[in-house]
């Protein structure tokens, strides 16, 4: 056996020895033999390649003419949309020996005047079918590398998706099919959300090797081993079954000297795993294979401590319920996580062991600019205040989270600090109030003193001068003027005040303590300053010189918010709704999420994840749940209380509606597929399909919930009986 080789990293050689057969080949195999456009989209290193190519070698058998387009050598940098697409059909005209009849330069030439998609489109149904009698497959491999493109790529998976569609109305597209490879996922290939997505074919599910497949590599491993057996469970116990991975231990194992004792298997791979792999990890990972997983993880900072975050709650608990989010997919994607049983976990030992707690923790504290202070806070199980940021440290990392994709944890640690913050500023804002209180006081004080002496000093000169025949007179005018000079003194100095304190806060100035009396104040400011003024303080400065309180009171006037609250999304906010009893919003958004809010406080409570775009959001009558209907083909049921996906509503085409029977016990939803579909809230089975001829676009129940109207794009507005799905009106 000394012969056997085992390939890390790369293709397999087509007729390699520890080729492991999975069934993602026979899936392939059968599915692009009937016709079916299929996607292998995974993590790298999961025997795509070799998949591709013994493919190829068993379709070619079936007289079943294959071209192969490595994408990453039609090059991605410098390159024009021109010569991209001439450079595709050129592959394509060489694979199929049909260059010596058909020149590219005199094809692109003979179309100069049409755009380059269409010179593609018209290749394949002039030249490509009309040439070629048997079926044909094209197959795009690092189809990822299509999105750095200096361009725009949807026109071309559009031109794709085009081929399966003209299926319909032209056989000769039924012969041609495609099949796509790379580290991405459907929603990738066509970006651009106001066009359909990239919906059709059939993925193949890649997973590892499981122990029932692996014989052919056990063949090289039994001189080294009594019991072949154990041995290979021991190895797939730590590589997973990742391919990679697996051919790498095997060839460590073989590679050395030692014969493994007998019921030691398991302690002997174990320690060689940790020597060559595990232990300076950095070192040994020739080829790259642990790098590539880091540097997926780290690429974009904008996301790194977004999967991180999820990473580790996968570390803590073990699995985490899996929904499809961005975020999961993207995880998934880099080869550290898989989904197994509709949970997602870590892919196998080795990756625990080298991305482990420490390292997670290590790498969040490089992205975090309060990393210190986070986790201090976290540590102190989320008590310790003094550890949450305050000024322009909290608003430095505002300013800094604004584009990021955070974990749930760094969220939390940045809500608790805004909340500190807006309390600590609640505080000073009525400290202040205190203190100018007391300065108001202390000047009106002073100036009746003044006033008072002033009368004083007045009145006996008037005495001296009028004699006492005119005492009554005197002591009439006394106290008239007396009042005049008290009255003006005290104008002056709560003037004086107005000036001195006019950038302040203008509610506190005016003694407005709360969030409804702010509302009521904004009610009243395009009625006039004055008269806002006069509600307020019945009047006590309505009658202050213009140039003393004007300026104070119509600029703090201009400054009081427009809004309540600012409820912050990622992309163009779609739709919001009130829960039934006003204490919960919900937004939704082109950034495929679903927000729920504190009406009272504007706080974040939960996050309801699509994979695509959210178009609307509907409550059930009684609140307890709510409903969201995405692009991505879904509408989803949540529990508004704890933000749980209670069940999904599946349709062919984005969800462009939702609405809830008066009894909240029926779901109604419509869709582009030309549908609308009534469902059971409970249990979220389907109950009866509403057709249109085109897309659907609202629907209602009537206040009885018997009748259900739906809106298309047909032209009709239609009325059905919803007990049992007849239509009852056009």
């Amino acid at each position: 056996m000394n012969n056997y080789k085992y390939y890390i990293g790369g293709s397999l050689p087509i007729n390699a020895t520890s080729y492991v057969k999975r069934k993602a080949d026979y899936d392939l195999y059968q599915g692009l033999k009937n016709g079916d456009f299929c996607y292998v989209l995974n993590s790298r290193q999961m025997g795509k390649s070799s998949l591709r190519i013994k493919t190829i070698q068993n379709l070619e058998k079936d007289n079943i003419a294959c071209v192969s387009i490595d994408m990453t050598e039609i090059g991605t940098h410098e390159i024009t949309p021109s010569e991209w697409y001439a450079s595709i059909i050129d592959t394509i005209l060489t694979s199929l020996n049909l260059d010596d009849d058909f020149d590219i330069e005199e094809l692109w030439e003979a179309n100069s005047q049409l755009s380059n998609v269409k010179r593609f489109s018209k290749f394949i149904s002039e030249i490509l079918l009309p040439s070629i009698e048997q079926k044909i497959v094209i197959f795009m491999d690092e189809i990822d590398s299509t999105l750095s493109l200096p361009f725009k790529i949807d026109d071309f998976f559009a031109v794709v998706r085009d081929c399966y569609n003209k299926r319909a109305e032209n056989s000769d597209y039924q012969r041609l099919t495609f099949a796509m490879f790379g580290v991405a996922t459907p929603a990738d290939l066509i970006k651009d959300k106001k066009r359909t997505p990239f919906n059709i074919g059939r993925p193949i599910n890649l997973t590892g090797f499981q122990l029932a497949e692996v014989e052919p590599l056990a063949k090289g491993l039994v001189e080294k081993t009594a019991n072949i057996n154990k041995l290979i469970e021991a190895v797939l116990n730590w590589s997973g079954g990742q391919p990679f991975l697996t051919q790498k231990v095997c060839k460590l194992i073989q590679d050395s000297p030692e014969i493994i004792p007998d019921d030691q298997e398991a302690e002997w791979v174990a320690d060689l795993i940790r020597q060559k792999i595990i232990d300076n990890w950095q070192v040994h990972d020739d080829p790259e294979h642990l790098k590539t997983i880091r540097d997926r993880l780290l690429v974009n900072e904008k996301q790194a401590s977004r999967l991180l975050g999820l990473y580790q709650q996968i570390l803590k608990n073990g699995r985490v319920v899996t929904n499809d989010s961005p975020e999961q997919m993207e995880l998934r994607l880099t080869g550290l996580v898989v989904k197994l049983g509709g949970q997602l976990q870590a892919g196998n030992r080795i990756y625990q062991e080298v991305f482990n707690w420490a390292w997670v923790e290590k790498e969040l504290g490089k992205l975090r600019p309060y990393s210190e202070a986070f986790t201090t806070w976290k540590e102190s199980e989320y008590k310790d205040k003094s550890r949450l940021l305050r000024g322009q440290a909290l608003a430095d990392a505002l300013a800094w989270a604004v584009d990021k994709s955070l974990s749930s944890q760094d969220y939390q640690f940045l809500a608790a600090a805004q909340d500190l913050e807006k309390q600590a500023i609640k505080l000073e804002k009525l400290e202040q109030q205190k203190q100018w209180q007391q300065l108001l006081l202390e000047k009106e004080k002073t100036a009746r003193k003044l006033a008072q002496r002033q009368n004083q000093i007045l009145g006996i000169s008037l005495v001296l001068m009028t004699g006492l025949s005119g005492y009554a007179w005197t002591q009439q005018s006394i106290a008239k003027h007396n009042s005049e000079i008290s009255f003006a003194r005290e104008l002056a100095a709560k003037a004086e005040l107005l000036r001195t304190y006019e950038t302040y806060d203008t509610s506190v100035l005016l003694g407005v303590e709360s969030m409804n009396k702010i509302q009521e104040f904004k009610q009243w400011r395009d009625s006039g300053w004055r008269k806002v003024v006069r509600k307020f303080l019945g009047g006590q400065f309505s009658d202050l010189p213009q140039n003393a309180a004007d300026g104070a009171i119509r600029k703090g006037l201009t400054q009081l918010p427009d809004h309540l609250y600012t409820l912050n999304h990622q992309g163009t906010v779609n739709a919001v709704a009130f829960s039934p009893d006003g204490k919960t919003i919900a937004t939704v958004s082109y950034d495929n999420i679903a927000r729920l809010w504190d009406t009272d406080n504007g706080k974040q409570l939960a996050t309801l994840n699509h994979q695509d775009s959210v178009n609307i959001v509907a409550f059930s009558p009684d609140g307890k749940t709510i409903t969201t209907a995405s692009n991505d083909k879904t509408a989803r049921l949540w529990d508004t209380e704890n933000g749980k996906q209670l069940a999904t509503l599946n349709h062919q085409s984005g969800v462009n509606a939702v609405a809830f029977s008066p009894d909240g016990k029926t779901i109604a939803t419509a869709s582009d597929d030309k549908t609308a579909r009534l469902w059971d809230t409970e249990n979220g089975k389907q109950l009866t399909t509403l057709n249109h001829q085109s897309g659907v676009n609202a629907v209602a129940f009537s206040p009885d919930g018997k009748i259900i109207a739906t809106a298309s794009n047909d032209k009709t507005a239609r009325l059905w009986d919803t007990e049992n799905g007849k239509q009852l009106a056009t």
